[in-house]
């Protein structure tokens, strides 16, 4: 066998071994339902944690309201609370304190999304998002993550109250 002939040879095992790279790399990557799916699962699961954690603010700061987020912004909770604050001369200032979290819709992105905003009397403290994506996302730290805001914009408020 000549040069030429396992030249040609040679090209043709790599255009198969390519050809073979990209079949396999086509059956990991999940289709868009798949996706779908497997985002509306962490969607629910991250949103109840976030229901249940925001739920516990009123009990321990009489005075917020708790309200459940969903839609187009996404789904979680938020907890808001409105104080009227008499200064001398009988001035009237209003204090606005609120905690939103929320985990944001399926996009073009394919990410899992985690969104918060916290304010308190009047000032915002922190607006984060978090983001992984879909296939990749470690649901642990999501959590952990949720706790942690949470924990953290109760320890200001407390701070600041």
């Amino acid at each position: 066998m000549g040069f030429e002939e396992r030249l040609n040879e040679a090209i043709q095992r790599g255009k198969q071994r390519s050809t073979a790279k990209q079949a396999e790399a086509a059956a990991r990557a999940m289709s868009e339902d798949e996706l779908k799916r497997l985002h509306n699962q962490y969607r629910l699961q991250l949103s109840e944690q976030i229901e249940h954690c925001l739920q516990k603010l009123p009990h321990h700061f009489p005075g917020f309201t708790y309200e459940t987020i969903f839609g187009e912004r996404g789904w979680g909770a938020a907890c808001r609370r409105d104080d009227i604050r008499l200064s001398r001369g009988g001035k009237r200032d209003n204090d606005y304190s609120r905690l939103e979290m929320t985990i944001r819709p399926f996009s073009t992105y394919q990410v899992v999304e985690l969104a918060g905003k916290g304010t308190i009397r009047n000032k915002e403290f922190f607006n984060r998002n978090y983001f992984e994506k879909i296939e990749e996302a470690d649901i642990a730290k999501f959590s952990e993550l949720i706790d942690l805001w949470v924990l953290e914009y109760a320890e200001l408020y407390s701070a600041k109250s």
